[in-house]
């Protein structure tokens, strides 16, 4: 596993959040300030740990990163905020930074207060035990319904410095573009501008987690955020750099390696689709059917039992409003006795694509999420 960015070290404890003596409860932090840069679920209701983070960042660099799983602490009143707050002052006051330079992410059952005397009570040994060498134990603390750690990291040369990014992700159910129960942690040490971190987030996410789904639901916390804190000491990256599209397209491929995971890792899967659909007069309506396809019960469950039943997806394309010439329609799909699974649509003489990640739908998912609490 690549090592962490310079000046990031991670931790993760068991607070007792989770039953069975979990791993529940992480941290990331920097030696110093970082530039940053976050998007966040646009779900009308949100988490007080969502929406602190937004304050937060708006206030003043970031410098750490708490990390709960197994309760979203949302819906839950005034209380939300307050818990947040005070958590994310106690990580301040031990790391001897300022309060509005600790952000927090939550993911879990929503609807629960936050068990804050835990936390308390664990923040000592999670601070304690801050090193480099616990990137695994971190990426473990942060799952749900994950079967498995989404970790990827990568290493580049920029002016003769050596630039790492290593990005920590969760996510199996709610999982739907403009991001769903989704969490994306990216660190790397470069040193790059506020606005050229945001602009090469905002083009990163745009094909990957905002064109992945598992189910069409979307949650209330999900959040991918980057930290860069400069220490690779690499001559400024900013928006008119030539090295900007570098940094840009592997923070690209490093967002779509994990949210693939996301997908692979669905709830209930057995099955990893991949749907492009072609010659549309626009990206826009590329998207928008292909998404219809891959949000279709019919279609996923179709693919699940392995029935090639074009209808589902002829129907699905209908749906979408998007005008269409029924003789312009033209349907290649893979075998569908293998693991992975391509469709590829053609809906007319444009020359604008769109592909989205999906799974199947099972009768695990539906096992999974009738006794999720």
């Amino acid at each position: 596993m690549l090592g962490l960015p310079k000046g990031f070290k991670v931790s993760a404890v068991s607070s007792g959040i989770k039953r069975e003596k979990k791993l529940d409860l992480g941290i990331i932090f920097s030696e110093v300030p970082c530039s940053a840069w976050g998007v966040f679920t646009t779900n009308k209701i949100q988490s007080a740990s969502v929406k602190l983070t937004r304050e937060n960042l708006k206030k003043r660099k970031p410098q750490a990163l708490i990390i709960n799983s197994g309760n979203a602490n949302c819906f839950v009143g005034k209380k939300g905020m307050k818990d947040a707050k005070f958590i994310t002052g106690l990580v301040a006051e031990r790391l001897k930074i300022p309060k509005e330079s600790v952000l927090i992410s939550s993911t879990g059952i929503i609807g629960r207060p936050l068990p804050v005397k835990k936390i308390e009570r664990a923040l000592g040994d999670l601070i304690e035990n801050l090193e480099r060498e616990s990137l695994k134990d971190l990426s473990l603390a942060i799952l749900t319904t994950d079967k498995k750690p989404k970790v990827r990291g990568v290493k580049i040369d920029i002016d003769g410095k050596s630039i790492r990014l290593v990005a920590v992700g969760k996510g199996a159910g709610m999982i739907s573009p403009n991001l769903a129960t989704m969490l994306c942690f990216i660190i790397t040490d470069a040193h790059i501008s506020s606005s050229a971190l945001r602009e090469a987030l905002n083009e990163a996410i745009q094909d990957s987690f905002n064109s992945i789904t598992v189910d069409g639901c979307m949650s209330t916390n999900d959040m991918v955020l980057i930290l860069a804190n400069g220490l690779a000491k690499n001559e400024l990256i900013d928006l008119k750099s030539k090295n900007f599209s570098l940094f840009s397209e592997v923070l690209k491929e490093l967002c779509l390696e994990i949210a693939k995971e996301i997908v692979r890792d669905a709830e209930g899967a057995t099955k990893f689709i991949r749907i492009t659909v072609r010659g549309a007069k626009s990206k826009e309506e590329a998207k928008k059917i292909a998404l219809i396809i891959a949000n279709s019960n019919l279609f996923k469950s179709a693919i699940y039992g392995e029935d090639r039943n074009i209808g589902r997806i002829i129907s699905a394309i209908g749906q979408s409003k998007v005008n269409l010439r029924e003789e312009d329609i033209k349907i290649r799909l893979s075998p569908l006795n293998r693991r992975r699974i391509n469709l590829e649509v053609w809906v007319g003489e444009g020359d604008k694509t769109a592909t989205i990640y999906t799974s199947d739908l099972s009768p695990e998912y539906v096992k999974i999420n009738a006794s999720y609490n």
